[in-house]
């Protein structure tokens, strides 16, 4: 689960970007919602931002439905400032968590760009990585 992402996922757009995304669905109560918190090197952020903007969410396009699913049902945050340590955290929420998607951040770049584009692809990602990421399984309420 650490290799998750999103990076599903989080590219909306970066800290600049003024693009308007359509609405979309979020969980209804009882449905599972992951929110992921991903350590980003601060020389680095430049390096993950390309990744996820430039790759990883164009790559979405070039999954299968199941998986564009996933896409379309997560979100990023850009962090505003860095942590007490130094890194930069960034939010992906998947929100609802599609059954059957994938979301793993190693497995989806191959499926768009063949393994040999995909390997170079997450040296980008795992070289930006200040520690492993942190996984927050929940349960939507009825609030």
């Amino acid at each position: 689960m650490a290799a998750l992402a999103i990076a599903a996922l989080s590219v909306l757009g970066t800290t600049a970007s003024t693009q308007k995304t359509a609405p979309r669905a979020m969980a209804s109560t009882g449905q599972a919602v992951w929110v992921i918190v991903t350590p980003v090197k601060a020389d680095k952020r430049t390096q993950y931002e390309r990744f996820i903007n430039e790759i990883f969410w164009p790559g979405a396009a070039k999954v299968s439905g199941a998986d564009q699913q996933a896409f379309r049902h997560t979100r990023v945050l850009n962090p505003t400032k860095a942590e007490a340590d130094g890194t930069y955290s960034y939010l992906f929420i998947m929100d609802p968590v599609q059954k059957g998607a994938d979301y793993d951040v190693e497995s989806l770049p191959k499926k768009a760009y063949g393994p040999e584009k995909a390997a170079g692809y997450y040296k980008l990602y795992t070289e930006s990585m200040a520690g492993k990421q942190k996984v927050y399984s929940s349960t939507q309420t009825q609030y």
